[in-house]
């Protein structure tokens, strides 16, 4: 009934204060949520990801390798590899510049 799933963090990442990761979601049937059921979602975060402060990833979302979610962002979905995130809902804007 309740519970969380697996948060899968990868290596070399930076994570803001105050961030809140959240794997379990209440059942959408009223029945359901009255009784307390809950469904989980596992959350994947990719090697190398800047996470700024304040930041909320919701259940289910994945982050790829080498992305930026900007301070105060709320991941709603899916975010690629290699681009600067923002906003609520949180959504990419920019590729990550080369440093080549």
């Amino acid at each position: 009934m309740t519970g969380g799933d697996r948060i899968t963090i990868g290596s070399d990442c930076l994570i803001g204060p105050r961030c809140s990761v959240y794997t379990p979601n209440h059942a959408e049937d009223r029945e359901r949520r009255l009784e307390g059921w809950e469904r989980v979602s596992a959350i994947t975060i990719g090697d190398n990801v800047w996470i700024g402060g304040s930041v909320t990833i919701l259940p289910g979302v994945t982050i790829g390798s080498d992305s930026i979610i900007g301070a105060g962002s709320v991941v709603t979905r899916d975010i690629p590899a290699g681009v600067v995130a923002v906003g609520n809902p949180c959504r990419p804007v920019r590729p990550i510049a080369s440093s080549a």
